[in-house]
């Protein structure tokens, strides 16, 4: 074996694979998508409250420029992009998103309905008071560890010394791989209380820390409907929240009634406002809130207002119940409380986020007050040298006089070392042999000043010998006792709820589920009409009867439907769009009708429509399809029923296209027509009854380069005839051959 082949290392594919997934996947979880229970915040934010804290931008400074802060947090910690850094810096600066603002923004921070921020370079920004507070205070005594930035040049905070679990206050979203948080904001007055209860108490349950956080508390208000659900939620760190927005009946003009949003859901923040307000125009045009006049967003810095005007008289009980079931007033936010805990994602209960976060507080209390008392230890071995230095004074400036560097002068005070130094008698000789300084209080020694020798000096520097003592017994008794730590931990809670609590916007209650009593609709025909601009609307059976020439030749597709039906739209990127009959607006027969993308999931950009009809008559029928690469089948139409708006009518490949797709219950035969002019005529029964999701059989044999420009369907006994290149082919006179042949070149090609 040579050499080279002793240096390949063989490995399945399949593990690298795996390996290599795991591990980005981790990364992502860790050190990008999730926050650390800790201090609740994702490394991103973490790094940008960092480094606005060495900026000096806190609460009491000047404003600093966005750009600034994000360059500067892109550069020594967060190397992923300024937008992330940005985004993130924005979000903790919004009032409506975070149940309490971590950065302080000045400009342009965007709005509750969606509007974005300004850009970077015209914003400015600093620390909040409370994130100095709870998050920065102590960042200083070096009770956190710290880890290289990327490119090892800088040193970072592993976690914030969070003073309280900014986890629950503010609440997280954020999706990793496989995997997703979302812990909703809750009062901050609130959290306090438990967390204190905790503290006096360990073994307390979820449920009876539920007497101080009865539920979320979202920053927009806002009504949770289903507070039964929320102690099963809090045990296992999962469930659905149902929120409802708050709701007020005003008396409008004329004697009508305005229904007055003035708290919305807080899933609605952003595009939902927008989305809200279409939907409830929407209900409005298809007569199933007949009753609403008008919408109107009336919103602005004093808080949301839009009003919903209606007649005089409206139920407005029942046309809530509708607006809470086909709106986005009430809606539902699903609760996934995923932390990282030591390294790992875990999700938690309530007891567990506040466990963890009391243990990260007794941990960063315990090293802040060794620290300190390592560092009152030191200066009590200073002050004694001192102090006791004061008694042989002249010793020691006699010592110092006689020494002829301060290596001389040191080893004299620590070890009583004399050779070298003069001194005017033997007798200092022999006390200054007997001087055992530290090498601390030496050094205190040879740097004081003489100033400190004054009576009253001296008087200042036993006074703070008596405090240093002080404080070490305190220190010393806090990490003795764990009673004394907790005690002083609650007494700073304290101080935090009396300065930052603030009152519930969110009320708590139960709801039963919305039953609306649909009306009874009467059913009928009706005329479905769309023209070849893509606009449809519905006409009244008679009224078609009486101008049917004229609507037949003003309108693409037109056939009879019952107002209770579906129609339903087959397109050549293999989609079959369904719309309710009733959401299809019933005009005059010269009005316009609406666009068909508006009221299905259309692209009228994209799509073309192969097929119209009734959904009645597409589910009971057989479905021929054909597509450019020459791929046929039939599908029954069975397979076509669903509840939702928009299916895969079939399975196509990429770059292909549907050419046909039409009912064939009634046909014999199919003929396919390439671009080079190739006709194949073969039996439908050739053609395979496969599923929806199937790709089809060879229909075709296509040349390099050609595919299958139309398709048509035939019947045996019926003459058809087709325009085909300057010329007329009829398509029952072609030779019959057989699925998936080359087929005839057309001598008109």
């Amino acid at each position: 074996m040579s050499k080279s082949e002793e240096r390949i290392i063989r490995t399945d594919y399949s593990e690298i694979m795996q390996k290599n997934y795991i591990d980005y996947a981790m990364s992502v979880i860790v050190a990008r998508a999730l926050p650390d229970v800790r201090d609740g915040l994702k490394p991103v934010q973490r790094r940008v409250l960092f480094d606005m804290w060495q900026l000096g931008t806190k609460s009491d400074r000047p404003y600093r420029k966005s750009a600034r802060i994000v360059g500067d947090t892109m550069g020594k910690y967060h190397p992923h992009g300024d937008s992330s850094i940005y985004d993130s810096l924005v979000v903790m600066a919004q009032d409506f998103k975070k149940g309490r603002t971590l950065v302080d923004g000045h400009g342009n921070f965007g709005s509750i309905e969606g509007d974005g921020a300004a850009a970077m370079r015209y914003t400015e920004a600093r620390l909040e008071k409370f994130t100095e507070d709870v998050f920065l205070s102590d960042l200083d005594k070096d009770i956190v560890d710290y880890m290289p930035n990327f490119d090892e040049t800088e040193k970072e905070p592993v976690v914030l010394p969070s003073r309280l679990p900014n986890i629950l206050i503010n609440g997280s979203e954020g999706i990793a791989v496989g995997m997703a948080t979302s812990v909703p904001p809750h009062n901050i007055g609130e959290v306090i209380e438990a967390v204190k209860a905790f503290i006096r108490d360990d073994s307390v349950t979820s449920e009876e820390l539920m007497k101080y956080i009865p539920g979320p508390d979202f920053p927009t208000g806002g009504i949770v409907v289903n507070q039964s659900d929320l102690k099963e939620i809090y045990e296992t760190g999962q469930g659905k929240i149902r929120l409802r927005g708050r709701v007020e009946i005003e008396k409008g003009k004329n004697g009508r009634v305005n229904i007055v949003v003035t708290e919305i859901p807080y899933t609605m923040i952003g595009a939902g406002i927008g989305k809200f307000m279409s939907d409830v125009a929407a209900l409005a045009e298809s007569r199933q809130a007949a009753d609403i006049v008008d919408i109107s967003n009336q919103s602005s810095k004093e808080g949301i207002r839009i009003v919903i005007e209606c007649r005089k008289g409206t139920d407005t009980d029942r046309l809530l119940g509708l607006l809470y079931k086909k709106t986005r007033l009430e809606d539902t936010f699903g609760v996934n409380m995923l932390v990282v805990s030591n390294g790992r994602p875990e999700t938690m209960s309530l007891k567990q986020l506040i466990e963890s976060q009391v243990d990260f507080q007794f941990e960063i209390a315990d090293r802040k007050y060794e620290n300190l008392l390592t560092r009152e230890l030191e200066q009590k071995e200073v002050q004694e040298g001192l102090i006791r230095a004061v008694d042989v004074i002249d010793l020691i400036i006699e010592i110092l006089r006689g020494s002829k560097n301060r290596k001389m002068a040191m080893d004299c005070l620590v070890m009583g070392k004399t050779e070298g130094i003069r001194f005017k008698s033997k007798k200092s000789k022999e006390e200054a042999e007997l001087l055992m300084f530290t090498e601390r209080q030496a050094s205190a020694i040879l740097d004081m000043r003489l100033v400190k020798l004054i009576g009253l000096e001296i008087d200042i520097l036993m006074k703070e010998h008596a405090e240093t003592l002080k404080k070490i017994e305190k220190y010393q008794k806090l990490l003795e006792d764990h009673d004394e730590m907790a005690s002083l931990l609650l007494g700073e809670l304290d101080d935090l709820k009396k300065e930052y609590t603030v009152p519930r916007r969110t009320a708590l209650e139960d709801a039963g589920e919305i039953v609306i009593e649909e009306p009874q609709i009467r059913e009928e025909e009706v005329v479905f009409c769309l023209d070849r601009f893509g606009y449809a609307k519905t006409l009244d059976a008679s009224v078609y009867e009486k101008n049917k020439e004229a609507a037949d030749s003003e309108n693409k597709y037109v056939f009879t439907v019952m107002n209770t039906d579906k129609v339903c739209l087959f397109t050549d990127i293999g989609k079959m769009h369904s719309i309710k009959v009733l959401d299809i607006p019933q005009k005059k027969l010269r009005e316009k009708g609406v666009p068909i993308d508006n009221l299905s999931n259309f692209e009228n950009a994209k799509e073309e429509i192969l097929f119209v009809g009734p959904g009645s008559f597409v589910m009971k029928s057989e479905f021929f399809f054909v597509t450019a690469r020459g791929f046929v089948k039939r599908t029954s139409g069975a397979e076509f029923v669903s509840s939702v708006r928009t299916i895969q009518s079939t399975k196509l490949q990429d770059g292909d296209r549907v050419v046909l797709a039409a009912p064939c219950d009634s046909m014999d035969y199919a003929v396919l027509i390439s671009h080079s002019g190739y006709f194949l005529k073969f039996s439908l029964q050739e053609a395979s009854e496969l599923k929806k999701t199937a790709l089809g059989v060879r229909g075709m044999a296509l040349q390099e380069n050609d595919s299958v420009d139309s398709a048509y369907l035939l019947e045996n006994a019926r003459e058809f005839t087709i325009p085909f290149r300057g010329g007329t082919v009829s398509l029952n006179r072609l030779k019959l051959a057989h699925r998936g042949g080359k087929g005839t070149k057309n001598r008109l090609s």
